[in-house]
């Protein structure tokens, strides 16, 4: 799996599809640790299908996101491994 680890700012593009806001910016506390900073200091999971957005500190999975491309463009979105997003 760690050739598809890679920093979180790589999950910057998907998330930007589903959020009208900068979320690599976005500061997430970890729901199992603790831990907070900005989704981009995160670690990602980029592949075919899907992506996971990891805590730094504890590797807990703070995001999933799947998008499907076959009929109408829908995602699903998991964010049960964050405690609170913070926007600026």
């Amino acid at each position: 799996m760690d050739e598809h680890r890679l920093d979180g700012n790589a999950a910057g593009g998907i998330l930007g599809e589903v959020f009208t806001f900068e979320m690599t910016t976005a500061r997430a506390a970890c729901a199992h640790c603790g831990a907070t900073g900005p989704l981009g200091s995160s670690m990602a999971y980029v592949s075919e299908i899907g992506t996971v957005v990891r805590c730094a500190a504890c590797d807990n999975a703070l995001i999933r996101v799947v998008r499907q491309d076959e009929g109408p463009a829908r995602y699903w979105l998991d964010l049960r491994g964050v405690e609170y997003l913070q926007l600026e």
